[in-house]
């Protein structure tokens, strides 16, 4: 008997098709609508091409019949190991996603082919590098349109790296709240008055969004304005979006976290040493494939969970020097298991969208194998005034198993987030802390790092 198919929240915009998903296993159903791109993206040499360069998610053909009475064929796609995005993403992530974005633009028109849509959400970062995996996004190519997914591109990659390059890299954020990209109006008001000076910037950002103010009223004016967009328009259009892209600098600066390791005299070199080895060591008794490694900083105790053995790691960081910085190494080595993502542990991503299903949670994408929060429990805790017990019941629906890092008030940076508060933290205590955590885990093993008064825990949910 064959198991119940279950559409994903995320895809139900698109008449050529849907993704769902059945015994954990993800397809997407082409339907009939979609014959014709489909059948031209396969037989051009396309799929072929953009596929053996790594820029396009390679599927294979279910034999077994669609999903739904619509259905002209059903595909499997090569199973990504974690989906994140855009408002999690680093700057340079983004600024990724544009580039490939307008390869795949370029490589697709050469084979008599065009993106029907530009989003962000169409790329996700896969075995070290950023991959398109819309396969229904490529239609077929009419000389005489302009780009249908101009706009697109522009609100979803363009307007938010220019508001982080030249704004303030928090902007990115906004992301999150306009999730069909930043409207360009607002952008173009938030921007800097000397960036009009940005050839690339003015064209496509600033007077984009005046004509779009200008004939929201009346779009039917502004169809009758658009004339015959021939292939060299489209060109130009292009390599100019792509120049002003590539142009786009964000240079971060000194952070609290970006030099933590270096900084922090808690460790020193061997202290740190010894602490890998005590993580990998309890990792591999839990032997997880997946790990989220919480307050990842850039990524340092991220390589020991994958030296361990995970396959993926999810390496989260509040700090966008930090993600940006893990990022880069990620890329630099094509490091296949680290994923870096951006979030503040004390408001995590949320469930968003239609319904509130199109772009899932941070614990719906969970759980984990395994999850590390190393350094972190006193910035909850005491930074954030979260008691223990409700930190150790959001670690427990977040992974199976849990090394954690239990930091006294004696050490020295618990002691500097105090000077500069009243202490109202008397039942942080080590006994607390194990009280509460025992509530939700059962406490496996734990071993004090050497040169330090920390402890490091192995535990598992109950």
């Amino acid at each position: 008997m064959m198991s119940i198919a279950e559409r994903c929240g995320a895809s139900f915009r698109d008449p050529g098709g849907f993704v769902f998903r059945r015994e954990g296993v993800y397809y997407r159903q082409v339907n009939d609508a979609c014959r014709a791109d489909y059948d031209l993206l396969m037989s051009s040499g396309l799929y072929s091409k953009l596929t053996s360069e790594g820029l396009l998610i390679p599927h294979e053909e279910e034999p077994a019949p669609g999903a739904g009475p619509s259905a002209y064929k059903v595909i499997r796609p090569r199973q990504l190991a974690f989906v994140g995005y855009p408002y999690e993403w680093s700057f340079s992530q983004l600024k990724d996603a544009a580039l490939l974005t307008l390869r795949v633009q370029k490589i697709a028109m050469a084979a008599g082919l065009s993106l029907k849509d530009a989003s962000a959400y169409n790329v996700q970062l896969h075995e070290g590098r950023p991959i398109f995996i819309d396969t229904l996004s490529f239609e077929k190519y009419d000389e005489t349109k302009p780009w249908v997914a101009y706009r697109q591109f522009c609100q979803h990659f363009l307007a938010p790296l220019a508001l982080m390059a030249h704004k303030d890299i928090r902007l990115g954020q906004l992301l999150r709240i306009y999730i069909d990209g930043i409207p360009l109006p607002l952008a173009s008001r938030l921007l800097p008055w000397r960036t009009v000076w940005n050839i690339g910037l003015t064209i496509h950002l600033h007077l984009h969004a005046r004509s779009q103010e200008k004939y929201a009223d009346n779009p039917r004016s502004l169809r009758q304005n658009n004339r015959p967009f021939r292939r060299p328009h489209l060109e130009a259009l292009l390599g100019s979006l792509e120049t002003t892209i590539r142009r786009l600098r964000w240079r971060g600066g000194d952070t609290e976290w970006a030099d933590y390791y270096e900084a922090n005299n808690n460790y020193g070199a061997e202290g740190l040493e010894a602490k890998a080895r005590i993580v990998g060591r309890l990792l591999s008794l839990a032997q997880p494939r997946t790990v989220w490694d919480l307050g990842a900083n850039t990524g340092r105790f991220s390589r020991v969970a994958a030296q361990a053995g995970a396959s993926t790691v999810v390496s989260w960081d509040i700090d966008p020097s930090c993600v940006e910085a893990n990022y880069r190494q990620v890329t630099r080595h094509r490091e296949s298991a680290i994923v870096p993502l951006l979030l503040d542990l004390t408001n995590p991503t949320p469930s968003l969208g239609w319904a509130n299903a199109e772009r899932m949670s941070m614990a719906e994408r969970g759980p984990a194998d395994a999850v590390l929060a190393l350094g972190l429990i006193y910035h909850l805790a005491i930074g954030n005034n979260v008691p223990l017990p409700h930190v150790a019941a959001f670690l427990a629906r977040l992974g199976r198993h849990l090394v954690i890092e239990w930091v006294p008030r004696e050490d020295s940076q618990v002691m500097r987030l105090l000077a500069s508060r009243k202490d109202v933290f008397s039942s942080y205590t080590q006994s607390a802390f194990e009280q509460s955590f025992g509530e939700f885990f059962r406490i496996e093993c734990s071993e004090p790092v050497p040169g330090t008064l920390r402890t490091l825990y192995l535990m598992k949910t109950l």
